[in-house]
């Protein structure tokens, strides 16, 4: 694994000066083969994951990039991501781990784009009592591992919430995720599978409940 992720790297090094389809063509039978083996240890990650939860798919991202509609007309992204699947609908929340040079590799878990429905039943949860959530992100061990909560938020009250409310911090985010981030060093050592692993496995407290949350109403009753 350790060769394997710094091939990968030095890949996406020269790639990321290189970015065009004349280099690509030219390097293609060796991103092949890198891409082979990363895909081997995103499936490493999978099962490892499947020991301590319910995920039942996980799937890898093309290195293609869509320019249809961006102002960046590279064609190629200069990373690997992935992401594992718990299983829907009972459990929530998910699992990415994106590689990429230049110390810009990281793991990220939770919610980015919750549905309308879905965040606005977050929100009330918040509304109505956040001491469950708040004991969470303050435990030292979480802490120690994820850090603190991230996401896109408003920047002030969502519509109909009081933006004066003791847990707006919470209500007015329209992301909850932690993300945990790894030099290139990080990725060397025989142990990043375990330590991906340790910290995916650290995160499954909030998992549990936010997929509470999301699978009851108000009244805490089942919508599944």
């Amino acid at each position: 694994m350790k060769d394997t992720l710094k091939e990968a790297l030095g890949f996406l090094n020269r790639l990321e000066k290189n970015n065009n389809r004349d280099w690509f063509n030219d390097h293609k039978k060796e991103f092949k083969s890198i891409e082979k083996n990363i895909k081997s240890l995103y499936n490493d990650v999978f099962e490892t994951l499947k020991k301590h939860d319910d995920v039942d798919s996980f799937k890898m991202f093309r290195i293609y990039r869509d320019v249809r509609f961006s102002k960046n007309k590279q064609p190629y992204k200069t990373h690997f991501g992935g992401s594992f699947h718990r299983r829907k609908p009972e459990l929530r929340g998910g699992y990415y781990l994106h590689i990429a040079p230049n110390n810009g590799s990281f793991i990220a878990t939770g919610f980015w784009e919750p549905n309308k429905d879905d965040l606005l039943r977050i929100r009330r949860e918040f509304e109505v009592d956040a001491s469950e959530m708040r004991e969470l992100l303050a435990e030292k061990s979480f802490k120690d591992i994820w850090g603190e909560l991230e996401g896109d938020e408003l920047k002030s009250a969502p519509r109909d919430f009081d933006k004066d409310h003791p847990n707006i911090d919470l209500i007015r985010k329209k992301q909850y995720i932690f993300v945990r981030k790894y030099k290139d060093a990080d990725l060397l050592p025989p142990n990043f599978i375990d330590d991906v692993n340790k910290s995916f496995k650290a995160i499954k407290p909030y998992f549990d409940y936010m997929s509470d949350v999301l699978t009851t109403n108000i009244n805490g009753e089942s919508i599944i």
